[in-house]
């Protein structure tokens, strides 16, 4: 194993996780507050599970997005 090829893999991985998934939020978020589902002062729970079936990796994350 190359592990410096590993390393740069997991980064881009994880840059693209977080980068597509703060697009994601703050679109929904911003549909929410145009349609009146959200009034801009909630902190509501998030949830993410990262999976690699390949290795029986399952790990649950979870925590709060703050909108005021």
């Amino acid at each position: 194993m190359n592990d410096e090829t590993f390393n740069l893999s997991i980064r881009r991985f994880l840059k693209m996780v977080g980068v597509k998934s703060q697009h994601e939020i703050e679109q929904a978020v911003s549909r929410a507050l145009r349609e009146g589902k959200l009034t801009g002062a909630e902190s509501m729970p998030v949830h993410m599970t990262l999976r690699m079936p390949d290795l029986d990796l399952e790990i649950p994350f979870t925590g709060h997005i703050d909108l005021e």
